[in-house]
């Protein structure tokens, strides 16, 4: 099979990635094994690829936003057959035992694994997947459309609860990409004002379109005060620029896995009048679900731009330097071995 893997971290204008022939991987007991259909292009796997995330495994094959086929299964699995449809995401695995587990917050557990980082992911033909952490997809959606909501969509749905919205509340988003586009419709379908700060004219217009109040550069001040904000965009400096923006009480979320330095706060311009910053850690499979079925009834959709498997690495690219709105989708088109 055809596979991208990560030969040598560094900036994605160079060849930080190779295409590579490899054998099918066969799964363990309690696996799936895969055949990728379509895989979104999140800016996590930017980082991997540019080493802004630490190697974990080298010359991995990233990609965690899967929307594939079941070929076969490991022993133990039960609940899946061949040619169920399934989606994989960045939550790979857990110990299931430890003190965050059995709390409800796997997000945190200290031996979580993740796709794309731990183990090979979706850039590839096949992957493969623990069945406890596979996901049951909704009807109707087609693939391309399907493959950010398992990533960029689950963590704008955590992102938003970790703000803290009150019902009806004001909602600021920095930076509007493929995690960002959907959760402003989620916001929108559950009644908030959604006000975004992006420097990108293109993603300001699609805010517009989707239903945001209003769309200003990144810097600006939004139009009212918030009572809660957003983080996407991996910038450090936006920081003290969205706290200065919210009203009292208002909460903050960073919702990215990599953050340029925060510049120094001022406490009473800040932080004062009990304004809170969180950070967003990964997601739970029960983020997923509840993610995946709002998505189906609320009619959340990506904005997506197909490209072949074999141009992951301008996919990449195209990503890093904001030539498109939405979402990216790498598409293999070759049908499954036999």
């Amino acid at each position: 099979m055809r596979a991208w893997e990560v030969v040598a971290p560094g900036p994605i204008e160079g060849e930080p990635l190779r295409l590579t022939d490899r054998p099918v991987p066969v799964p363990r007991p309690g696996e799936l094994l895969v055949h990728v259909r379509a895989c979104g292009v999140c800016r996590t796997d930017l980082h991997v690829a540019e080493g802004d995330l630490p190697v974990h495994r080298a010359h991995v094959t990233p990609g965690h936003e899967v929307v594939g086929v079941v070929a076969a299964t490991g022993g133990a699995v039960s609940g899946f057959v061949p040619g169920d449809r399934v989606g994989v995401a960045w939550l790979r695995r857990t110990d299931g035992t430890c003190g965050y587990c059995l709390r409800g917050a796997e997000n945190l557990c200290p031996a979580s694994e993740y796709t794309g980082w731990d183990a090979d992911g979706g850039y590839a033909e096949y992957t493969t997947v623990p069945a406890a952490f596979a996901h049951r997809l909704p009807e109707g959606v087609d693939d391309v459309a399907l493959a950010p909501l398992l990533c960029a969509g689950i963590i704008g749905h955590r992102a938003l609860r970790r703000a803290a919205l009150p019902p009806g509340g004001r909602l600021g988003l920095y930076g509007f990409g493929g995690s960002a586009h959907l959760c402003a419709q989620l916001a929108l379908a559950e009644g908030a004002t959604v006000h975004v700060l992006t420097r990108d004219p293109a993603a300001r217009r699609l805010a517009l379109s989707l239903g945001a109040a209003s769309a200003r550069g990144a810097y600006d001040e939004p139009p009212e005060p918030l009572d809660g904000a957003i983080l996407f965009a991996p910038v450090g400096d936006l920081v003290p620029v969205a706290l200065r923006a919210l009203d009292r009480g208002g909460v903050l979320a960073v919702a990215g896995i990599h953050l340029s330095d925060i510049p120094p706060l001022r406490y009473e311009s800040d932080l004062f009048y009990e304004k809170e910053l969180r950070s967003v850690t990964a997601n739970t499979r029960e983020d997923a679900r509840d993610f995946l079925g709002l998505a189906a009834r609320h009619g959340i959709r990506a904005t997506t731009h197909a490209y072949p498997l074999e141009r992951a690495p301008q996919a990449l690219r195209d990503l890093k330097a904001g030539r498109f709105d939405g979402a990216a989708v790498l598409v293999n088109d070759r049908p499954p071995q036999d």
